[in-house]
Formats: C-alpha cells, structure tokens, sequence
C-alpha cells in the first residue's frame, strides 16, 4: 500500500511532456479602457526553461503565488512587442499570472486605438530554446477574427 501511495505521488509530481512547442495568444480589444487585453498561454516546463536560459540557468519553478513574475515580465519585454503605425514599440502593462496543471496563463495590456490597420506583432517568445516553436495569435477585432501564426523565420507579422 505504501509503495503504491509513493509511486503515485512521484507520478502525479511529475509535469506533462508534449512533443510539440507552442504558446497560444489571445488578442482582444476593450473599447471601456482603450486597450488591447493580451492573454499567453503556454506550456510552463517551456517557460521555465526559457526563464532559466535567460537567467544564467537559474532554476525556475512556476506555481500561483510564486515570487516570478519580474523574470516573465523581462522576458517578455524581450520577445513579445506591439509597434503602432509610426513603429513606436507600445509598453505593456504587466497584469499577472496564473497556473494550471501543465499550462501558465500570462495577461498583459497595451494601450490601443482599436484599429489594427498598421500595427506590428513581434512575438519570438521561446523561439531561442525551441527551433520548432510556434506562437499561434488569435485577434478580435471587433466581430472580425483573424489568426496570425509566429515562428522562426517569421517573427514579426502586420496585424
């Protein structure tokens, strides 16, 4: 009975492992704040690992309540960026973070007019630790969606 209660917490400890990487963004305009409300998520052994290669291979372990969100705000600051028209990088609010079982939600805001004629996207998130990472962007623009795919060779894309 002991045996099988310690193999059950060393399995349950140990987090999901997926053969692909990819975070997926979601992109939707609050006409109340005038700004653009920008939810990531993604795999959270991929962002530690990120955040551990960012900071000369600290070990980082994700969980609500943690002490880390200055090390994923200054990672982001790094790999996700909004330009407007006159190609003025827009400063993101850091709003937080939460976690859930193998995933880390991140929120941001980013003042915005609401018209993303002539906005610029950069979001080579993880893509320095993973050749294969694809940062998938769903926009709302009003009723219109649009979905933008991020990878290598192609970071940065026209909203």
């Amino acid at each position: 009975m002991l045996l099988c209660f310690g193999l059950f917490l060393v399995l349950s400890s140990v987090r999901f492992r997926h053969e692909y990487h990819v975070s997926v963004t979601q992109l939707r305009y609050s006409p109340e704040s005038k700004t653009l409300e920008i939810s990531i998520r993604t795999f959270t052994d991929d962002l530690e690992k990120g955040l551990s290669l960012a900071n000369n291979n600290k070990r980082f372990l994700l969980q609500n309540g943690d002490q880390n969100s200055p090390y994923i705000e200054q990672y982001l600051k790094k790999h996700v960026a909004l330009a407007n028209p006159a190609r003025q990088i827009q400063p993101f609010q850091f709003i937080g973070k939460e976690q859930e079982a193998d995933a880390t939600w991140i929120y941001l805001e980013v003042p915005f007019s609401g018209n993303p004629e002539g906005w610029v996207m950069r979001h080579d998130f993880l893509m320095e630790v993973f050749d294969d990472q694809v940062n998938m962007v769903n926009a709302k623009w009003g009723s219109e969606r649009k979905t933008y795919l991020f990878k290598k060779g192609k970071p940065v894309q026209a909203l």
